[in-house]
């Protein structure tokens, strides 16, 4: 275990700096002068630019700049940005705790609903309850998360007064479980029937069927026995979708005017403050990376015939 582990974290270095390279050729490849851009309309006289853009070593060629922001990188710096010359740490400390308790709230919404409608509906499969959950998860996925939204806030906020139309400063647990619903809705659609397919597949096994002719309780078959070997699709897609919807939250939070990394990118593309975008998208490829190194690791631990060389 220890040796496939740190071959994966070996692994890990050339993917992530081939995609935050990627990103930030794309980033700096965006039309347009934010050195300028903070001058408006009135502009600027040249050397007062080319004077911010030496401090700031935008005048560099583009590898250079991603040279240096790389080992600014392994000092924790991830560079200054451009219009209020903050560290974008400090931009990242404002940003991603309330975008992370979020995406927290909708990833333990998606679980806990997911996985339960899903159990449902495959130890039913072909009755009413899973034609009613198979319906009801296709209409989660047919409306778009800003109709969603839309919907949430006209019926639980103006029409029915049970909460807020939009999340305050201080952003409490209670104001975020209308944006966190919205947000897990696709999600949650999307491991129910993952969860009612691997159920309902496994309930016709072999092993399943021995389980059950030597007289295991039924909650020791299904808690131990179906739900492990159902579970590696289903932790599969939970994994890649925590960063998902970290990345995802972008729409939410503008709906519900939440102040996290959603509106923090918005500004920033506006902006072209490439800086404080490819540090930003730099978290999240960290948060893909670490959950796709911890789902693999759960493959084991779910069924024990795994073994990592």
């Amino acid at each position: 275990m220890g040796r496939y582990v740190a071959r994966r974290l070996l692994q890990m270095i050339p993917v992530f700096i081939g995609t935050t390279l990627l990103i930030f050729l794309m980033v700096y490849a965006l039309p347009g002068d934010p050195v300028r851009a903070l001058f408006g309309d009135k502009g600027a006289d040249p050397a007062t630019i080319a004077s911010i853009k030496h401090d700031l070593g935008l005048d560099q060629p583009i590898l250079v700049q991603y040279w240096h922001y790389l080992t600014g990188l392994l000092q924790g710096d991830f560079g200054t940005q451009i219009a209020s010359r903050r560290p974008v740490t400090d931009v990242l400390g404002d940003a991603f705790p309330v975008t992370i308790r979020l995406a927290l709230f909708a990833f333990a919404i998606e679980i806990v609903f997911g996985i339960g409608l899903g159990l449902l509906a495959g130890m039913r499969a072909g009755r009413l309850g899973d034609s009613l959950v198979l319906i009801f998860t296709l209409l989660l996925i047919s409306v778009p998360v800003f109709v969603l939204g839309f919907i949430f806030k006209t019926v639980f906020a103006f029409q029915l007064g049970w909460a807020a139309p939009n999340v305050s400063i201080d952003v409490t647990w209670g104001e975020l479980v209308m944006p966190a619903t919205v947000l897990a809705g696709v999600s949650l659609a999307y491991v129910a029937r993952l969860t009612r397919t691997s159920i309902a597949e496994n309930l016709r096994a072999d092993y399943m069927r021995t389980a059950i002719a030597k007289g295991l309780p039924k909650r020791r078959v299904i808690g131990l026995h179906l739900m492990r070997n159902s579970m590696i699709p289903v932790v599969t897609f939970l994994g890649t979708d925590l960063g998902a919807l970290m990345g995802g939250a972008i729409i939410t939070e503008g709906l519900f005017n939440i102040h996290g990394i959603g509106g923090t990118i918005f500004e920033s593309i506006q902006r072209r403050e490439g800086t404080t975008l490819v540090g930003l998208v730099t978290v999240l490829v960290l948060i893909y990376l670490a959950t796709s190194l911890i789902v693999d690791l759960l493959y084991a631990v779910l069924d024990p015939r795994i073994r990592y060389a």
